[in-house]
């Protein structure tokens, strides 16, 4: 399976946002702070910066010449004192369970070498688990906490690679 990431532009803005929406909805599960707009979908709050604010990078994960997520980096010079911010990952289900989030990730890991901080919802058991088994298997030593951002419980990682 070709797995790998494509960096977005602008012309991708209706897809990706599409995208945000069932991410968006996926973590309302966990998070008390998300709701509907009025149309009755999921927004982005920060939609407009993707392409218009230094360090900030959305990829499609790809499989083939298939989009089966997203997944948006910070870098600097937007992120201070960490290298890489993995801000949030999102998979079609379709594509959940086969390995393509793994790849997808070990992608990155090899591409972008630095400190990274990545962080999910505390309910979100699935994305926790996740997270560890990748650190596991690319053999990343990772410190791990308890945090709070913006109302919300939120289970840290901190590594380098």
């Amino acid at each position: 399976m070709d797995v790998y990431l494509n960096k977005t532009g602008p012309e991708d803005a209706t897809i990706l946002k599409n995208m945000y929406a069932l991410y968006l909805h996926d973590l309302s599960a966990y998070s008390n702070s998300l709701e509907e707009t009025p149309d009755g979908t999921y927004e982005f709050d920060s939609f407009s910066v993707f392409w218009s604010k230094q360090g900030v990078n959305p990829y499609f994960i790809m499989v083939g010449e298939e989009r089966a997520g997203f997944l948006l980096l910070l870098e600097p010079p937007f992120t201070k004192n960490i290298n890489y911010v993995v801000n949030d990952f999102f998979l079609y289900n379709r594509f959940r369970g086969k390995g393509v989030a793994a790849k997808a990730v070990e992608q990155l890991f090899e591409q972008k070498k630095g400190s990274y901080f990545v962080g999910q919802l505390s309910g979100n058991d699935r994305a926790i688990a996740f997270w560890r088994k990748a650190y596991i298997q690319n053999g990343i030593h990772y410190e791990e906490y308890e945090d709070e951002e913006e109302g919300e419980s939120i289970i840290c990682q901190e590594f380098t690679v």
